[in-house]
């Protein structure tokens, strides 16, 4: 399914249960959860049970913030923004800060206007991968962010898939423990 096609059957099905629709409700939840496990799969790889824990985290707070969600804003955004900031948590419980469970609030950034936090955010995101050494720091912009496979991001960068796993597991870890350092 096309991510246009993915976008508009999310959409009316969402707006559809807001509006009451529960059977369109329940196959919103289905099928946003297996968006959102692909989603986050691709970007945290090996870590299984992280992923199904986010799933689940992504869903209740969209379920709790539903209302703040403006029907002529695009759905995969809203839920995009809000994943992220579940995957930022994650990256802080793991580096020794239990954020992993903290409630979203009416009053955070996340469901404000998008347009400048996303480019703040690709910008930091930039900003922190630029501290790493290539090794570490294209595994993670190959597999991560654009999405390729082990085996793709190997020939991209010529390093063998072993090392591209490793260089992805190192430059999260450092990752985490650099946002660890920002945030105490």
């Amino acid at each position: 399914m096309a991510k246009s096609e993915a976008e508009l059957l999310l959409h009316d099905l969402f707006v559809r249960g807001l509006a009451g629709d529960a059977a369109a409700y329940q196959e919103f939840l289905k099928k946003l959860s297996l968006h959102l496990r692909a989603f986050l799969g691709r970007r945290l790889f090996g870590w299984p049970d992280e992923v199904e824990d986010l799933v689940q985290e992504c869903l209740l707070a969209m379920h709790n913030q539903r209302h703040t969600y403006q029907p002529d804003q695009p759905l995969t955004a809203w839920v995009h923004a809000i994943a992220r900031y579940k995957m930022i948590d994650l990256l802080r419980a793991k580096s020794g800060r239990e954020a992993l469970h903290d409630p979203l609030t009416d009053d955070l950034a996340v469901f404000a206007d998008s347009a400048t936090e996303s480019s703040d955010a690709r910008r930091d995101l930039g900003s922190l991968l630029g501290t790493l050494p290539d090794r570490h720091r294209l595994p993670i912009v190959h597999v991560k962010l654009e999405g390729l496979s082990i085996a793709e991001a190997s020939k991209r960068t010529g390093m063998s898939e072993s090392a591209v796993k490793i260089g992805i597991h190192r430059g999260l870890k450092a990752l985490s423990a650099r946002i660890g350092k920002t945030h105490r």
